[in-house]
């Protein structure tokens, strides 16, 4: 009997013996822990490893990194745009990388580049120049990344998801509006004279103000009641290169010194943003003798609203960069989230690749009768911002 017993305590301590040799090829033994522990263990915790790997990506989607590219600091709609989208995507969860690219084309480029490079999940842009991102696009499309157009629709790129902006050419149909009414040309008698400034022709926006105010004007040219002295209608012929002030300015010198400096009456100025109404009204207080015309504008800067309040700009059309901005803060959020980003049009916006789904928020115009509502008691400005 007392053979057996000992016989059986060797069995088991050899074969106890084996078993922690096997586990040991896998995992460090310990002498607590039995065999079959030892060897099942390294498979049960790869699991939890895996899905410990994943888990950033998960969280990383209610929040992550979002690039935002804006064009220049170098007119002041841009800075509020950026700094807009910035603070609302931020407090709505997502870290943010917003650059200004001076107006310069191959450092938007660079930029972009970086932030697909530095891990961005979604793009924000307002491009530069709508044809010329195609290159950098294609990355972003390879990686996976959406990318929502800013304002600007980006052309000839399929890379290009979503497009969020204001309604363009209710922007152009507004200004050329303002100038029917103001000059009522449905029942005064005429002729007169208006000139015509409008954007960048890399910016495919400036397309758009221009149609929606000429479908307004045209008309009245064609029968003679407006007339353009300078002869310049045709879009190319009224585009302003990077929408420059001083652009505007020097075109806007020339037209009076061919065509108004012997006291014939300007009436009106057509021009589709305040950067060029800027250079307009610039050349106007320089050289021009007679009765102030009427200027149209847009992004209600603080320079031209205080021109307005002075009397040299008759409106400019206010585009309310906080609803743009939230609105592209729903689309990312809704996109980041793994759903299909909130639109109203789906017909417009065709950038050479396809229809884009838009966005399309609407503008009003702001002049001396309604500035204070709409700018001042809005929170967009302060009352001391305009003295």
């Amino acid at each position: 009997m007392k053979k057996k017993v000992i016989s059986a305590l060797l069995s088991v301590a050899m074969a106890a013996t084996l078993l922690v040799g096997c586990g040991s090829s896998n995992t460090t033994a310990t002498t607590e822990a039995p065999a079959e522990t030892t060897t099942e263990a390294p498979a049960e915790e790869a699991a939890p490893a895996e899905e410990a790997a994943e888990a950033p990506a998960e969280t990383d989607a209610a929040g992550g990194l979002i690039g935002v590219a804006m064009p220049t600091k170098d007119l002041q709609r841009w800075n509020q745009d950026g700094s807009n989208m910035e603070a609302q995507l931020k407090e709505a969860g997502y870290e943010v990388d917003l650059q200004y690219a001076s107006n310069d084309i191959t450092t938007q480029v660079s930029q972009i580049e970086n932030m697909i490079s530095n891990g961005c999940q979604l793009l924000v842009i307002a491009s530069i120049d709508g044809d010329s991102l195609g290159t950098v696009l294609a990355q972003a499309k390879d990686a996976g990344i959406p990318v929502i157009a800013y304002d600007r629709l980006i052309m000839n790129s399929d890379a290009v998801t979503y497009y969020a902006t204001f309604d363009n050419y209710m922007v152009g149909t507004k200004q050329g509006e303002y100038i029917r009414d103001t000059l009522d040309l449905d029942n005064a008698a005429g002729p007169f004279n208006i000139e015509i400034f409008t954007g960048d022709p890399g910016d495919n926006n400036a397309r758009f103000f221009y149609g929606g105010a000429m479908d307004v004007l045209q008309p009245y040219i064609d029968e003679g009641k407006l007339v353009v002295k300078s002869g310049s209608v045709a879009f190319e012929k009224v585009a302003t290169a990077n929408w420059s002030t001083e652009t505007a300015q020097s075109r806007m010198d020339a037209i009076i010194a061919s065509y108004y400096a012997d006291g014939t009456k300007l009436d009106a100025v057509l021009c589709s943003n305040d950067s060029t109404a800027l250079g307009a009204t610039n050349s106007l207080a320089a050289a021009y003798t007679g009765e102030w015309p009427i200027i149209t504008g847009q992004d209600c800067d603080i320079a031209n609203v205080k021109n307005m309040i002075d009397g040299k700009q008759s409106m400019s059309i206010f585009k309310d960069t906080r609803t743009l901005a939230t609105q592209v803060v729903q689309m990312v959020d809704a996109v980041m989230k793994g759903g299909e980003a909130p639109v109203n049009d789906t017909e417009s916006y065709d950038n050479g690749t396809g229809i884009i789904p838009s966005y399309l928020c609407e503008p009003v115009f702001a002049d001396i009768d309604n500035y204070k509502e709409l700018l001042i008691d809005s929170g967009y400005y302060k009352e001391s911002d305009l003295q």
